[in-house]
């Protein structure tokens, strides 16, 4: 039987070896930008559908958020473009 020693010495040689570290997504963000600013205009156009019951269930700002996240997309899409050139810029130098 082996001893403790002899135990600890084995141990290297059955953990298997490491694989390598897979290479970070870096996927195009043009199109999560547009997705996210096509989600709250279609979220607009079905509370502005219901507009009346929002009006008489005093909830006539989540309109206005509504509109308000489309707006904000449009500085969010300009980001997203600057990081996709930037993004192909690094895949061309690399």
């Amino acid at each position: 039987m082996a001893g403790p020693a002899e135990k600890l010495l084995a141990y290297p040689e059955r953990v298997p070896k490491q694989q390598p570290r897979p290479e970070p997504l870096d996927p195009p963000m043009v199109p999560f930008a547009l997705a996210g600013m096509a989600a709250w205009a279609i979220a607009g156009l079905v509370l502005l559908l219901l507009r009346d019951r929002l009006v008489a269930s005093g909830h006539e700002n989540w309109l206005w958020i509504s509109l308000a996240g489309f707006l904000w997309g449009f500085p969010g899409l300009a980001v997203m473009m600057r990081h996709d050139a930037n993004r192909r810029r690094r895949r061309a130098a690399g």
